[in-house]
């Protein structure tokens, strides 16, 4: 497979609106990440507004179990925005630390939680896929490939790393690497050539996240002592 077919190919079906919006919807994503690295709320206004575009397009290109993923993404970006909130003196940057003990043992919890979540929407997708109608279809697994199992996965692992960054936790960003490394080839796969780019951009961001999250909680430990 050569570069045309990953990512000018599955183009060639879509319409200039859709391309448009995945495109912006890539920027958006890219400004939240570049926000949550210098702290700023607005990584939740932007990646609430990418999100949302990607419910709109998973739905429209038929992949409804993905969508419905994303609309449990927004949700959580709406979570994580009033914690920011509550936790700002400016209302506009927050201060970071690492993670307790306690916030570990939720983080697995919720990432037990979300991998069964998950599979349940699967279970159900040939009946999302078929407008909620029962007629001729059968529910399992035996639709999955390879990239879906991944989506399970990396769903929780996102879940997990969205939780910790809502706490405003620098573990957060071991959560986002291993996410985003495992969705480039997931979204090639899927015919979204833009969005694995992006997810490629991620991941070199993720990890300047972690310096620079790591950094300042080390420089405000030094002044407090």
């Amino acid at each position: 497979m050569n570069l045309y077919d990953l990512f000018i190919k599955p183009y060639e079906t879509y319409t200039n609106l859709q391309i448009f919006l995945e495109g912006f919807a890539t920027v958006l994503g890219i400004m939240s990440v570049f926000f949550s690295i210098k702290k700023n709320i607005w990584v939740y206004p932007t990646g609430i507004v990418s999100t949302i575009i990607y419910v709109y397009l998973l739905f429209i290109a038929g992949l409804l179990g993905d969508c419905m993923i994303n609309v449990y993404y927004s949700v959580m970006s709406v979570y994580g925005w009033i914690l920011w909130n509550k936790n700002s003196e400016d209302q506009i940057h927050v201060e970071v630390s690492w993670a307790k003990k306690k916030e570990w043992m939720m983080a697995a919890i919720l990432f037990i939680l979300s991998i069964f979540l998950v599979m349940i929407i699967y279970y159900y997708k040939p009946y999302i896929d078929n407008h909620f109608s029962t007629e001729n279809i059968e529910f399992g697994f035996y639709h999955l490939d390879w990239a879906n199992w991944l989506d399970v996965f990396t769903t929780s692992i996102f879940l997990v790393g969205m939780w910790l960054m809502a706490k405003r936790r620098i573990e957060s960003w071991f959560f986002w690497i291993l996410g985003d490394l495992i969705s480039i080839p997931m979204y090639i796969y899927k015919g979204y050539g833009i969005t694995s780019v992006q997810y490629l951009v991620f991941t070199m961001m993720a990890i300047l996240g972690y310096v620079s999250w790591k950094k300042s909680f080390k420089e405000k430990q030094r002044v407090q002592l």
